[in-house]
């Protein structure tokens, strides 16, 4: 009984709701006489009608709700409710008016009436900057015509206030306030105010639950989330939350590199101590410390379980370190690692997982369960990205060839010698193994995108009471090949990896200088021989034209040719030239030098030995640069018979004659992170063949200052910088000469880190300390009898103009002949060269 009088209740419940659904949504109108809520009839819909919408799909409106023409519907029934509810969820609309329009004997027609919701036309911000507002754009991509209801505002506030407290500004407050818009129908305009408040920052961090690393030590692995400090006003105590999500996983990781693999945050809260200032607490378990137990190899052929183990270097009672494991087995930056064993050999298929096997009290037992596989060979190689550059010129520089054994350390110098190019963005080099197994081959797919090479010098200075205005071009992706094609690919032909570089400087009539150079890296395409040839003009005069009286000057005419190849031993990192020089000095009754009016000639020979190992060109993190050379000139005065007691200055330095020795190296080390140090020597010694001529009156050293030039034309000497110190002013007592000094040294320590670090734009900051001297004679040289400096500066690499730099240096030493030396300078500097080699 009870149950029956139930299902009867649930059953007359059911139609009266359905019937004040109907009711509602009919919003009063009048409905036919034939429809009696209290007895619903079945009929046919007849049709369906959409009234009321401006931008929506109305068939689509209509499939929607699930009323089918010609399908069967009870009214009232759930039917109707259903479909009024699948519109209701669509959010886009502020009213819905289901009506009965007629029924025609067993046919139904229904008419829905439906106000649009509004849609936004445009949107401002309030409260806050313009590059702001840009950011905050692209995140909540609010386009004009979207429906503006509820959701949308929710979402909308939402993603603002995370872009702050991201940011570290808790406090946000957002606001959006609607407007309609009149020249728009059915548009409204939104307004988002915004309040940031004040950046929150950390006041403390406090640690409980740690017993065996000290709470100030763990504060040192939050590298982001730093609390405040009163001695160290530079550091920032601001909250950000992704980055203390990320020195979290941090903290773990430093613990589990000590041994506490079972180490975990228990739990973290963050709770506000005053306007703007913010706690954090951190509930660690540190769990107990592991040792590394028995580490034993199986699946191991090719080499046996001593090797693998002695590669590894972990030994039994070692402090277990996951991160090291990996590295020693996969990727050890310092040295050899298992898997590069294999990988370097052509196993390309080589797998290796170290299992625990067991694990008691603190010790943990190993067991690397490996597979060998076979040896790969390479099938194909293949380059993409170099949009201007000839695949030629890539596949030459890549040491993976096809038919080779597949070797690791093969792809990545290949990659490093792509770097070395400086064609590409060295930071999206990358290479695509495809193996396959069935054949036992891989196809390698190197992977480069071009960044502007060519670079413009174009600049004025002030010398000699006059403007000094500088153009230069290099062109250092040039083809001579394709100079008469139509198919060039930017405004010159480029893409075959050759150097061409124009410069001009003058100041009018008073100083000219022209120069041309042209450089191949693979003469005959074939092998890596480098050939260049450059010539050279300088005229300096007293700023009369060559047809009035009393004009002085000095004209200086160069040509040489450089030949060099890359070398297998003593390893491939080496690579030797030859350079023949030849330059004619053409003085007309010019003073300060050795003689006043004559032609003095200078034909010599370099020999260099060299070896590059630096991991990129603009910003090297690792490996060296180390050169050797030796220039001389034949020792005409040893065998022409002539005695050159008493003879003019004009006889003696006819044919000049010298050898020049220099030695230059530059470490670089990575430290931490991108923090790199770099450690410089330079040694020049310049000696003669007889002493009754001495020492040639060019092709000396210059030292101070920035070093701007390089090369002093007139003199032929090197202009090598000294910050701290003016120009050219490291002179030892006595000096007196222009043409500089026949010995120098000096020592540089360098701390760089970037700051920008892209191809269009790289920019690091360095600290430094260098000391340098020269000396006249070599029985008064003493190498670490130096002028000291320190400082500071900045370089910055654009790939159209080199790289620029700009340096304060503090001197600390007196320099003889030159009042107030020891005080601070500023220098600027510019580069194109920025490695050696080819």
């Amino acid at each position: 009984m009870f149950k029956q009088l139930f299902i009867t209740l649930c059953f007359i419940l059911l139609h009266v709701v359905a019937i004040a659904q109907l009711r509602n949504f009919n919003r009063g109108k009048n409905i036919s006489s034939e429809i009696d809520y209290r007895s619903p009839k079945e009929f046919e819909i007849g049709g369906v009608t959409i009234t009321g919408t401006r931008f929506l799909d109305n068939a689509a409106l209509i499939s929607l709700t699930g009323l089918v023409t010609g399908e069967r519907i009870m009214v009232p029934g759930d039917k109707i409710s259903r479909a009024i509810q699948a519109l209701w969820n669509q959010e886009l609309f502020e009213d819905i008016d289901l009506k009965i329009s007629r029924v025609q004997g067993n046919l139904i027609f229904f008419e829905i009436a439906l106000i649009e919701r509004s849609r936004l036309s445009r949107f401002s911000f309030e409260g806050i900057k313009k590059n702001e507002a840009d950011d905050i754009r692209e995140k909540i991509k609010l386009i004009r015509g979207k429906i503006v209801n509820q959701n949308l505002l929710n979402n909308t506030q939402n993603t603002i206030k995370k872009f702050y407290v991201e940011k570290g500004f808790m406090n946000v407050a957002v606001v959006i306030t609607e407007k309609v818009d009149s020249t728009l129908a059915n548009s409204v305009m939104l307004t988002i105010t915004i309040d940031k408040g004040k950046r929150v920052r950390i006041e403390n961090i406090n640690f409980t639950g740690n017993e065996n690393i000290k709470s100030q030590k763990l504060k040192r692995y939050f590298k982001e989330t730093k609390e405040r400090s009163s001695i160290n006003v530079f550091r920032s105590s601001k909250y950000l939350e992704d980055k203390y999500q990320e020195d979290k996983l941090n903290l773990i990781s430093k613990y589990n590199e000590k041994g506490f693999r079972d180490a975990i945050i228990l739990r973290d809260s963050l709770y506000k101590v005053k306007q703007n200032r913010i706690n954090i607490d951190v509930d660690l378990s540190e769990g107990p410390k592991y040792y590394f137990g028995n580490i034993t190899w199986t699946g191991n052929t090719k080499y046996t379980s001593e090797v693998l183990s002695q590669v590894l270097g972990i030994k039994k009672g070692d402090i277990f370190n996951q991160t090291e494991l990996n590295k020693r087995l996969n990727a050890n930056p310092n040295g050899r690692d298992v898997s590069s064993l294999y990988l370097d050999d052509g196993y390309l298929f080589f797998r290796i997982n170290p299992t625990e096997i067991k694990v008691y009290n603190d010790t943990i037992d190993l067991e690397m369960r490996m597979v060998e596989g076979a040896q790969a060979t390479i099938n194909r190689v293949t380059v993409s990205g170099n949009e201007k550059t000839n695949d030629h010129v890539v596949l030459r520089e890549l040491r993976t060839k096809p038919g080779q054994k597949f070797s690791r350390s093969d792809i990545t110098r290949s990659i490093r010698e792509l770097a070395q190019l400086n064609y590409f963005d060295q930071q999206q080099l990358n290479v695509n193994p495809v193996p396959h197994p069935e054949t036992g081959t891989v196809d390698l797919e190197y992977t480069v995108v071009e960044k502007p090479s060519d670079q413009i010098e174009l600049s004025g200075g002030f010398g000699q009471g006059r403007i000094v205005g500088t153009l230069g071009v290099s062109f250092n992706n040039f083809s001579t090949k394709n100079l008469f094609s139509k198919n060039w690919k930017s405004y010159l032909p480029t893409g075959d990896g050759q150097k061409l570089s124009l410069r001009a400087q003058t100041n009018g009539l008073f100083y000219q200088s022209y120069s041309f150079s042209f450089a191949e890296p693979w003469l005959g395409g074939r092998k890596p021989i480098y050939m260049g040839v450059s010539l050279y003009r300088s005229i300096q005069s007293n700023g009369l034209k060559k047809s009035e009286a009393g004009r002085r000057d000095i004209k200086i005419n160069g040509f040489s040719v450089t030949i060099g190849q890359r070398l297998k031993i003593p390893d491939d990192y080496f690579q030797e030239t030859t350079t023949f020089s030849l330059q004619q000095y053409n003085l007309n009754n010019f003073g300060g030098f050795v003689f006043d009016k004559g032609v003095s000639y200078n034909f010599n020979i370099t020999q260099s030995i060299s070896r590059n190992s630096i991991d990129q060109p603009i910003y090297p993190r690792s490996g060296s640069v180390i050169q050797f050379s030796v220039q001389a000139t034949p020792p005409y005065s040893l065998f022409n018979g002539k005695n050159y007691k008493g003879v003019t200055a004009n006889e003696r330095y006819e044919f000049i004659e010298f050898h020049k020795w220099k030695f230059d190296a530059s470490y670089f080390i990575k430290l931490v992170g991108n923090l790199v140090v770099n450690t410089k020597m330079q040694f020049g010694f310049i000696g003669f063949y007889n002493k009754d001529i001495g020492i040639s009156p060019f092709e000396r050293f210059k030292l101070g200052g920035d070093g701007l030039t390089g090369y002093d034309f007139l003199t032929g000497s090197e202009i090598i910088g000294l910050r701290g110190y003016p120009n050219n002013s490291v002179n030892p007592a006595g000096f007196t000469g222009q043409g500089g000094n026949p010995i120098f040294d000096k020592f540089t320590i360098e701390l760089r880190h970037p700051i920008v670090n892209n191809p269009s734009l790289t920019v690091y900051a360095l600290t430094f300390v260098e000391g340098g001297n020269t000396w006249s004679k070599f029985n008064t040289f003493n190498p670490f009898e130096v002028k000291r400096a320190t400082g500071v500066g900045v370089r910055v690499f654009l790939p159209i103009f080199g790289l620029l730099g700009l340096d304060y240096g503090y001197g600390f030493d007196d320099v003889p002949g030159l009042l107030r030396a020891d005080r601070g300078e500023f220098h600027f500097s510019i580069s194109q060269a920025l490695g050696t080699g080819f």
